[in-house]
């Protein structure tokens, strides 16, 4: 039983937003009509729900074959790999190690919870700007809703691209509040929602920041967000930011 996105045909106008709105390239349009090509494509994140001006889309809870990125990323591959490419040896991916993501970091000596001040203004004109990061570590799989830096603190839930994307992010996003970082296209899933409810409940914000980027898988994370404040009762306002692929910041709503 998993997340998985619904099709009401009666709804659906075959307009093909959803299609280019689905990064995983799960849809398409038959007859005019959008369908679910392959229930491993689905993320289950339904970023294309935004993209549908009829409500066609929603996400419903189903028995469905669970999603397979290695066969999204297969499948995107193939439709950008040269021909010729196709004639050299094949390399391997080697599979990533490092630090254990469950709970605040294992084992792992540079998941260690640690906190510092801010770091000293520029000395002078055309000095590198100050970090407004004030603990580590950030990575939401190695973060603890526990630690004191996450205790009734602003809070920002950022995207992994933001802060190459966004030149403003230590100076307008970042300063006066506690970091947690993902991708909700290439992360490990498991687990965020408990993590981030387990923040709400405990940590208790004052007040929660998603920063995201424009392109249509990001917005999962303002998902997980929505949904994990839901499962904790929890009342603080959400607000999101939007930040394009050229760094401008292009929203802001609350939620």
């Amino acid at each position: 039983m998993r997340s998985i996105i619904r099709i009401d045909e009666a709804k659906c106008n075959g307009c093909g937003n959803c299609i280019t709105g689905c990064a995983e390239g799960a849809l398409v349009l038959v007859n005019g009509k959008a369908k679910l090509v392959r229930e491993s494509f689905c993320d289950g994140l339904g970023a294309c729900i935004g993209d549908c001006p009829t409500g066609a889309l929603t996400i419903e809870q189903r028995e469905a074959d669970a999603f397979d990125e290695a066969a999204v990323l297969a499948a995107a591959g193939a439709a950008q790999v040269p021909a010729a490419a196709g004639a050299g040896a094949s390399a391997a991916v080697p599979a990533a190690s490092g630090c254990p993501s469950g709970g605040h970091g294992g084992g792992c000596p540079g998941s260690m919870s640690r906190t510092f001040g801010p770091s000293a203004p520029p000395a002078h004109a055309g000095a590198a700007p100050a970090s407004a990061l004030r603990h580590w570590p950030v990575q939401l799989h190695l973060i603890s809703p526990f630690a004191p830096q996450y205790q009734e603190a602003d809070l920002l839930i950022a995207a992994d691209c933001a802060a190459f994307a966004c030149g403003a992010f230590h100076t307008d996003l970042l300063p006066g509040k506690a970091l947690a970082i993902a991708c909700p296209k290439l992360d490990e899933l498991s687990g965020y929602v408990e993590k981030l409810r387990d923040l709400f409940t405990h940590a208790r914000p004052p007040r929660v920041t998603v920063a995201r980027m424009e392109v249509p898988c990001c917005g999962g994370l303002l998902r997980l967000v929505l949904e994990a404040r839901a499962q904790a009762g929890s009342a603080v306002p959400v607000e999101e930011v939007v930040i394009g692929v050229s760094g401008d910041l292009l929203s802001r709503r609350e939620f």
